[in-house]
């Protein structure tokens, strides 16, 4: 698993992030909410070694993340930011396949890449410039590349980490991008971390939601436990009320007053 323990980031005599503890366990999708400032971005900056922490400790199958080659955690890490620019007219084609370049001309590059495309469902953006895609397009795009990256012949623990993965999708591919995350854990041995705002899709699909406020991790438990009435309008001060969805079995769904 990947484990933390601890994990504190200063800025400007500032606690980012306060003591936090967590775990990541294979075959589960978590989701990091709260509200904007929170420093969620930040602790998913630190749990994939991008961000090493001021104190505490994050390891990785019992390594710690700094002790990873970058080469080795790149083929069991992989990374979406929220911002993922590029400077250069890349096709589609050749963003998808830069998640390869860890392996260099290895033999199973095409058939990974194959894969990627087709259950992200980017065969149409293939020949189209990176740059003149959609918000939501190039969102997809990086989530096969992410694939891609990833991808084994034979079933080994992975890690994906996603930070807002959703943001720029219609309804469609929101829902078609949490199914295949879902799936994902469940098929193979995946531990898919991810950053929403949308506490309904997070009510939907995570398994355990993981509520930061200022740095501190106040609440961590199944939806259940974490997107209830109380616990929402303490912290993130909003006018809101949670019900249970119609079809999920009483999942919650949280709904804002007029």
């Amino acid at each position: 698993m990947l484990r933390a323990e601890n994990l504190t980031y200063r800025r400007l005599n500032r606690n980012i992030i306060n003591n936090v503890s967590l775990d990541l366990i294979p075959g589960e999708l978590v989701t990091i909410i709260g509200p904007n400032g929170a420093g969620k971005s930040t602790l998913l900056r630190m749990l994939t070694g991008y961000l090493p922490p001021d104190s505490g400790t994050c390891t990785l199958q019992e390594r710690s993340l700094s002790q990873w080659p970058h080469l080795e955690l790149a083929k069991v890490r992989g990374v979406m930011n929220q911002q993922s620019g590029l400077s250069f007219p890349f096709s589609v084609r050749d963003v998808i396949a830069m998640g390869r370049a860890p392996y260099g001309s290895h033999k199973s590059n095409q058939q990974a890449i194959e894969s990627a495309v087709e259950i992200t469902e980017c065969g149409t953006l293939l020949n189209r410039h990176y740059n003149q895609l959609s918000g939501g397009e190039k969102q997809r795009v990086q989530l096969a590349r992410l694939i891609a990256q990833l991808w084994d012949s034979s079933p080994k623990q992975r890690y994906l980490f996603l930070d807002e993965p959703t943001s720029a999708l219609d309804l469609y591919h929101q829902q078609q991008t949490l199914r295949l995350l879902k799936k994902m854990t469940r098929d193979a041995p995946f531990s898919v971390c991810t950053v929403l705002h949308d506490l309904n899709l997070a009510a939907l699909y995570a398994d355990k939601v993981l509520l930061l406020h200022q740095g501190t991790l106040v609440a961590s438990g199944t939806p259940k436990n974490v997107l209830n009435t109380e616990l929402l309008t303490r912290w993130y001060q909003a006018d809101l009320c949670v019900c249970e969805h119609p079809e999920n079995g009483g999942m919650p769904q949280v709904c804002l007053r007029q």
